[in-house]
């Protein structure tokens, strides 16, 4: 239940996030005289549309996987009057931004929300205006339970916080996995709290930890937390910048992880070969696409509370920022480095070649998704 659950609220958050994205350009566009078709949450077949008085198409369709808006005229050819193509250099351009800076600026709002009841601290050097900054660390919290294990049998839940363990308090993970493995065997009693109500059961442990599952049977883990009061937008907007700094880095490591396994495969040597296998191994433990991003990421956000959702759904508001503004084919940083390149050489960037470069990206992005459904797959198995 808590699963689906889980995958019902990332389906609602994925889809308001890139609602919000295309409203991004739908507002923009419209404002500068670009004339808007339709406007689609979702993808078809429809389920129900209605003509606007201002003439816009909107659409709700079956597939709850995102949301489009189509643009008359939306190539850079395209000369009438209202076509997006028809627009100026600097008013594509905005049109074609409009969307990563709605999901900036998303990200940003939540953050300071977030950072007047306790933003998560998960950078060593995260933003904070130390004059107005209260930073709490919580008790250690129960994570991902293996089935049948000592910690299921008694009960246990993920999200629980333990407060006492073994007769001992509990101030660190690694003095709770101390105190575990000196318990190995034993009986033991675990004092918890769950939904801010104090509770005990007794736990035997395991006496073996060969399989790596943990004498207790489940991880453990403990955030901190920066609070601010009057510097709550300031610190929104900074962390918001740390992390897309932080983002752009582990794409620029991934791609190059990913080019360099690829190329390594080619050599003789088994042990270069051997690395390879690794670099495109730490490539797919670092990647999650939609089925790993709804079938285990939001379903542990939810379990963990409201905060922990926040911030998942601000760091992916500020990672489809970031993916969409990468200059590939098919995004939107992609169409707009291709109109620029055209312009600087000054040849005419016809709808043909356009819509070759971007079906090349496309497809390019559909093999990559693809690639990455098919890990995700393997790591829920």
């Amino acid at each position: 239940m808590e699963l689906i659950s889980g995958i019902i609220i990332g389906l609602i958050i994925l889809l308001l996030l890139v609602v919000v994205h295309e409203l991004g350009h739908a507002i923009v566009a419209h404002r500068n005289g670009v004339v808007i078709e339709e406007f689609g949450v979702g993808f078809p077949p429809k389920v129900w549309k209605k003509k606007l008085k201002n003439g816009i198409l909107l659409s709700l369709n079956w597939l709850p996987i995102g949301g489009f808006v189509k643009l008359k005229g939306e190539y850079d050819s395209a000369r009438e009057k209202g076509d997006y193509g028809a627009a100026s250099f600097w008013t594509k351009t905005k049109i074609l931004l409009a969307g990563v800076l709605i999901n900036w600026l998303v990200a940003a709002c939540i953050l300071t929300i977030l950072a007047l009841v306790g933003l998560p601290k998960i950078m060593p050097n995260q933003f904070s205006i130390a004059s107005d900054t209260t930073e709490t660390t919580s008790l250690v919290k129960i994570g991902t339970i293996v089935e049948n294990s000592p910690a299921d049998q008694a009960g246990i839940r993920a999200g629980d916080q333990v407060v006492r363990f073994a007769g001992q308090e509990v101030p660190t993970t690694d003095g709770f996995i101390n105190l575990a493995s000196g318990s190995k065997g034993k009986t033991v009693e675990v004092i918890y709290l769950r939904d801010s109500e104090e509770a005990s059961t007794k736990v035997k442990l395991r006496t073996d930890n060969s399989d790596g599952d943990g004498y207790f049977g489940a991880s453990v883990g403990q955030s901190e937390t920066i609070r601010a009061t009057w510097s709550a937008p300031i610190v929104g907007i900074m962390t918001t910048g740390q992390f897309t700094i932080a983002t752009f880095e582990g794409v620029g490591n991934l791609a190059i992880d990913f080019a360099r396994g690829l190329l390594l495969q080619f050599s003789p040597d088994q042990s270069i070969r051997t690395q390879s296998n690794q670099d495109l191994q730490d490539v797919s433990d670092n990647v999650a696409g939609p089925i790993g991003i709804l079938g285990v990421i939001f379903p542990q956000a939810s379990q963990a509370g409201l905060v922990q959702l926040l911030f998942l759904t601000a760091i992916i508001s500020l990672t489809l920022a970031v993916m969409n503004i990468l200059p590939i084919p098919g995004l939107d940083g992609g169409r707009w480095l291709t109109m620029t390149i055209f312009r600087f050489i000054k040849q005419p960037l016809t709808k043909k070649r356009e819509e070759i470069i971007q079906s090349i990206g496309f497809l390019i992005l559909s093999v990559l998704i693809i690639s990455i459904t098919i890990s995700d797959v393997g790591k829920l198995f």
